[in-house]
């Protein structure tokens, strides 16, 4: 938008005094003296010389990064480029960077800050909202209940996502989990009810950027899905709003408009390595690896806008991805990640290698809210006792497997060898899937199924004699289950 919400008051009110005392200009940088209190997060609007005639160059927008005395360093959102300390004029607003709200936002494709790169008008509402949100006070949260249907069946069947969870995905370099969240956004669903997806892409390379806006092409034109784009040559001080406006959009569709909103925010490495650029900026003290020491609330701050509330009908969920710097999972920000979030899925490289899709590591991955979600009347009967069986029987085969490098594959028994047969039914079978291929939720727990016939019913003792029954035929029973 070429004049956001944040160029005015809330209400609509005029702009404070033009201040014109700049004394530096350094990169994205400009301090200002300013003879009015400011304040921290306080969004600005630069006006270059002459702005406003026929042809003269449009107002730019910041952030004020530090305050000292009378003197505020602001981040220019468009870069300081062209201005000139004599010409230029500093507008400070009074309040936070605001967004409209609305169901306009809808099958629209903006910038990190709102803008649109779709061609099409400045997104507009009748309503705006300061981007800085506040957590959800719990005494009004509901605990979250009912899945949210990725289509992806390793996500579907082990880690089941909840309406109102926050369950990040912990990749590495090299791994596809701009495309595992591109897909669970482009496939995602509430079960038939009202549903829509914001995307954030944080840091994006512009391929990266042009591939995530192909994938989700279709859900864009069927007026279902925000889209927001990040790239990395934009200001790091965007990269640090764009999320906090992603998740004002989708509470005002969630508990305004009735809808369930799915949250996929996709780099938050990107996004924390922008809150410590910002901060070194701001002149504060390093904490683990030179992130600031308040990281942790800061990640908290959004992660904690998402769930249920008391009385409304609609729900936030967030599926947050971030990439763990060298695979190291004790990293600041997969392990600040892990305290505030509600389990995790893990990528592999071992499964990347093997050609699998998605490179799911079931061992690793957790939904702590899965039994929530599943279940007679929200999933299928036995899904909790299917998935808890299935990561049992993986975790024997990976205990065989090992034992036959140290032993020999000859030495195992019938049944050891029939452990690794499930272990490899399960990546080709269930887990790996196309890049575009949604999957029903029958289909995945018919393919769960498929998998545990690899064994003989006496191992499957997770399962009741009524689930096996109704799911082994009658030749396997006959047999003891040892088809596979």
């Amino acid at each position: 938008m070429n004049t956001p919400a944040g160029v005015t008051g809330g209400n609509g009110t005029s702009l404070p005094v033009l201040h014109r005392d700049i004394t530096d200009l350094r990169g994205p940088l400009l301090v200002v003296r300013a003879g009015d209190p400011v304040g921290w997060d306080e969004y600005v609007v630069v006006r270059p010389a002459a702005s406003g005639a026929s042809g003269a160059e449009p107002d730019r927008h910041g952030v004020v990064l530090e305050v000292s005395r009378d003197l505020a360093v602001v981040q220019v959102l468009e870069g300081t480029e062209g201005l000139r300390p004599g010409s230029t004029s500093v507008r400070f607003t009074g309040h936070p960077f605001r967004v409209p709200v609305g169901e306009s936002w809808l099958g629209r494709v903006c910038n990190g800050r709102g803008e649109p790169l779709d061609g099409g008008p400045p997104v507009t509402a009748a309503t705006t909202r300061a981007v800085a949100g506040v957590p959800l006070n719990p005494t009004r949260r509901q605990p979250p209940a009912e899945p949210v249907l990725t289509g992806v069946s390793a996500i579907d069947a082990l880690t089941t996502l909840v309406r109102g969870q926050k369950l990040p995905v912990f990749s590495a370099a090299g791994l596809p989990h701009l495309e595992l969240a591109a897909q669970v956004a482009a496939q995602a669903s509430a079960g038939g009810q009202p549903f829509s997806v914001v995307f954030a892409g944080l840091g994006l390379t512009h391929a990266d950027a042009d591939t995530v806006r192909g994938t989700l092409e279709a859900r864009l034109g069927a007026g279902e899905l925000v889209l927001l784009l990040n790239t990395a040559d934009d200001p790091v001080v965007e990269r640090v709003l764009t999320p906090r406006i992603a998740l004002t959009v989708a509470e005002h569709l969630a508990f305004d408009r009735g809808r369930h909103v799915l949250v996929v925010l996709a780099d938050m490495t990107s996004y924390a390595e922008a809150v410590r650029e910002v901060s070194s900026a701001r002149g504060e003290l390093p904490g683990r690896r030179a992130y600031p020491g308040y990281l942790y609330s800061d990640l908290a701050s959004l992660y904690e806008r998402c769930g249920r509330v008391v009385g409304l009908p609609g729900s936030v969920t967030v599926l947050p991805v971030l990439t763990m710097p060298a695979g190291d999972i004790t990293h600041p920000v997969p392990d600040l990640t892990g305290y505030i979030t509600e389990g995790q899925v893990v990528l592999s490289h071992d499964a990347h290698a093997r050609g699998i899709y998605p490179p799911v590591d079931p061992l690793s991955s957790l939904s702590r809210l899965m039994r929530r979600g599943v279940g007679p009347g929200r999933t299928r009967e036995g899904h909790a006792e299917v998935a808890a069986q299935l990561i049992a029987a993986l975790a024997r085969a990976r205990q065989v497997r090992e034992l036959s490098e140290i032993v020999g594959a000859d030495a195992l028994n019938r049944t050891d060898r029939l452990y690794l047969r499930l272990e490899a039914a399960f990546e080709r079978r269930l887990v790996d899937q196309g890049r575009r291929e949604p999957r029903s939720l029958d289909t995945t727990m018919d393919l769960c199924w498929t998998v545990l016939r690899t064994l003989p019913r006496s191992e499957l003792t997770m399962l009741s004699s009524d689930l096996l029954d109704a799911h082994l035929d009658t030749a396997e029973r006959a047999a003891g289950g040892a088809g596979g």
